[in-house]
């Protein structure tokens, strides 16, 4: 569909024009403004400035700045080292994808079971409570261990043996109870009228779930949903226990290969690379959330 622009023709000699225009001190108002957040921004990018710089020459200045320099911060170990960094890091973005997926589902399986109020699921409900207790309680490096290395002494048939499969399956099971706490949350917020409207429209109980809670619930918490991926993105890394050549397993055995810890700083920079992007993202995503709460809270 073809979209027209609405033009305004100017008013006819004699009639009223209703056209908003702001006053001489709205005007003066709106130019304060504007100068005000541009002094607040320079202000900020100057002490920024101001703090690294700082920061820079306290480091430089420092008694073993020469050792650190020659050990973190060599240029040619890193374009090196570099290429198997990428390599390993790749591995790292492949983990993160397929837990994200499990755990979502897991997360969400796990809210649904807890918000649930059928009689006949008290058993699935107090299994879903226990989990989420034991496994928000256990360390995500002692469950990978625990999976790691326990669950193919098992000798189960049909058990994984891959490393990083190994590592995957315990860091859905360590960020499942967490995703799932935060979709409970969620599914909470969700006023009970909006049920009721839904069934009153003819919905039965699984529509509404689909079509008119679950949307509003994941959209009030998708903020803090990114930031537990962030947080999972990163501990990616913890699975370099079991052996599988990641970016920070790679690091390390360029590390002690060449007695030299850039490696280590050029594996930090490829997770800084996507976790700051995700963070920024987050961090709109939380303004546009309280924007939208002041628009509606002021009507």
């Amino acid at each position: 569909m073809e979209l027209t622009k609405t033009v305004v023709p100017p008013p006819r000699a004699g009639e009223a024009d209703d056209t908003y225009r702001p006053s001489e001190h709205e005007r003066e108002r709106r130019r304060y403004r504007r100068s005000r957040r541009r002094r607040h921004t320079w202000i900020s990018f100057l002490c920024t400035v101001a703090g690294l710089v700082a920061i820079g020459a306290a480091a430089v200045s420092s008694p073993g700045w020469e050792r650190v320099d020659s050990l973190f911060f060599d240029g040619a170990e890193l374009r090196e080292a570099f290429p198997e960094l990428l390599r390993g890091f790749w591995l790292n973005i492949q983990m993160f994808l397929v837990a994200e997926v499990l755990i979502l589902v897991l997360g969400l399986l796990i809210a649904l079971i807890r918000v649930t109020r059928s009689p006949g699921l008290q058993p699935l409900r107090l299994a879903a409570t226990v989990y989420v207790d034991v496994f928000r309680g256990v360390p995500t490096l002692l469950l990978v261990f625990l999976v790691g290395f326990g669950l193919p002494a098992l000798q189960l048939q049909g058990t994984p043996s891959q490393p990083w499969v190994l590592g995957v399956i315990a860091l859905v099971l360590s960020y499942g109870a967490y995703v799932g706490e935060v979709l409970r949350a969620g599914l909470n917020s969700i006023h009970p009228a909006q049920r009721n409207a839904a069934r009153a429209l003819g919905l039965n109980e699984r529509q509404t779930l689909r079509h008119v809670v679950l949307p509003q619930a994941v959209r009030n918490v998708l903020p803090p949903l990114l930031n537990d991926f962030i947080a999972l993105q990163k501990d990616t890394a913890l699975i370099a226990v079991l052996g599988p050549l990641e970016a920070l397993r790679a690091a390390q055995i360029k590390a002690d290969y060449d007695f030299n810890y850039t490696p280590y700083l050029g594996a930090a920079l490829l997770f800084i690379a996507v976790t700051i992007p995700l963070t920024r993202f987050a961090d709109r995503l939380q303004r546009r959330a309280a924007q939208r709460t002041w628009a509606e809270a002021g009507r």
